[in-house]
């Protein structure tokens, strides 16, 4: 199976060497029936758990009904969907565009952006990542991934110094059309702004009638132990942009703004064939009322601070580990080596891990975990990192 995957899929993922086929709650299943803790959930995508039942019962219900409906119609599940978000996003936050992705809600902010101030510059920062389509290229900082499209990317675009108000402060001009932030960064190993840094942006932008668009794809949704990762911060953003686990696991992208800005958008100037299909409105309404009903953001901050608590005392034990950084259930283990090897000793030990760059283990679990799960994650890490010396 591994190798006919190898054979034909493209060949642009990093991959490990299990077979997954089964997945509940925080665990999932390889062919062989061993058992994993998931701390990778799809990059974040299975946030209140692999085939929760109630996601499933939703999408089953609604592919007996009707599976494609475009925007062009009205349809039950979509209005359902769009009512209950709405309940949940930022006061001021109450015009949405529906897509698939993480990139394509980040798409629609740039357009939007765009339209909305008639500038062309557009500031992002430092270890941002925020896609790899050529508009969330261009404000993704990595040149891994920038170089080969270098010459395709949106010239407009200047990076300042993550977490470095005076640097901000001396890019940021009256042609700037918005600043582009994720309030914790993931991509880059978990990194956290601070709260005068995030203060600055908006106060600047304000000054200089520019938008704040922030990024919550990833950090959003709970993880950091806030429904949205800006509210640390007091601010209020002008564009949202979520996906990731907004779908339960069904391709789900969500672009929501101030009605003065989305209204600037007139009819064909963005559209999405599949946005806002009734299947993935179906889940999307399912999993904020999870999220809700089952105080999975309460969960996330407490399991995520005992979490973290753990590891900290993980690294003053190691020789290996040089930091742990994180804020609810978005956790960085940053190591003084190359974690390849890391990696794939601690899934042989029964957890699933994430990475970022070559030398940091991310940890973006399910928010369901338990106490007792995440000790389990700590134990095999434990076990592989002593096992090390420098």
């Amino acid at each position: 199976m591994i190798i006919g995957e190898d054979r034909i899929l493209a060949g642009v993922y990093q991959r490990f060497p299990v077979i997954a086929v089964k997945g509940r709650g925080v665990l999932i299943w390889d062919s062989e029936g061993r058992e994993y803790i998931d701390c990778m959930a799809g990059y974040g995508v299975a946030i209140v758990g692999h085939c929760h039942p109630k996601v499933v019962e939703a999408i089953k219900n609604q592919c007996e009904k009707l599976m494609i409906c475009h925007c062009s119609l009205y349809n039950d599940a979509r209005v359902e969907f769009l009512e209950t978000l709405v309940k949940y996003t930022p006061k001021g936050l109450d015009r949405v565009f529906l897509s698939n992705s993480g990139a394509e809600s980040i798409e629609c902010a740039i357009k939007l952006a765009a339209k909305y101030t008639g500038r062309r510059e557009f500031i992002a920062f430092t270890g941002s990542y925020h896609g790899k389509t050529l508009g969330s290229l261009s404000l993704t900082w990595n040149s891994k991934y920038r170089k080969p499209f270098e010459h395709l990317l949106y010239p407009h675009v200047k990076f300042a110094r993550y977490n470095d108000v005076k640097d901000f402060e001396s890019k940021i001009t009256d042609n700037t059309a918005a600043v582009i932030v994720e309030p914790v960064q993931g991509e880059s190993g978990i990194h956290i702004s601070s709260y005068e840094f995030i203060k600055s942006l908006r106060e600047l932008t304000y000054k200089h009638g520019s938008l704040l668009i922030v990024d919550e794809v990833q950090a959003g949704l709970g993880r950091t132990g806030k429904l949205w990762s800006h509210q640390h911060f007091n601010i209020d953003p002008d564009i949202m942009c979520i996906a990731k686990g907004i779908g339960g696991g069904i391709p789900l992208g969500v672009t929501v703004a101030r009605s003065d800005v989305m209204n600037v958008f007139k009819i064909g100037e963005h559209s999405s064939t599949f946005g806002g299909n009734p299947i993935a409105c179906a889940a999307g309404k399912t999993v904020l009322n999870i999220i809700a009903e089952e105080n999975l953001v309460e969960n996330a901050e407490r399991v995520g601070s005992k979490l973290k608590n753990m590891l900290q005392k993980l690294q003053d034990e190691s020789k290996i580990i040089r930091e742990v950084r994180g804020i609810g259930l978005m956790i960085g283990i940053e190591m003084k080596i190359n974690i390849y090897r890391i990696l794939l000793e601690t899934i042989k030990k029964g957890v699933i891990p994430l990475y970022s760059g070559i030398n940091t283990i991310r940890l973006l679990p399910p928010l369901i975990i338990s106490e007792e799960q995440a000790s389990r994650v700590v134990k095999a890490l434990s076990e592989v990192v002593k096992s090390y010396s420098v």
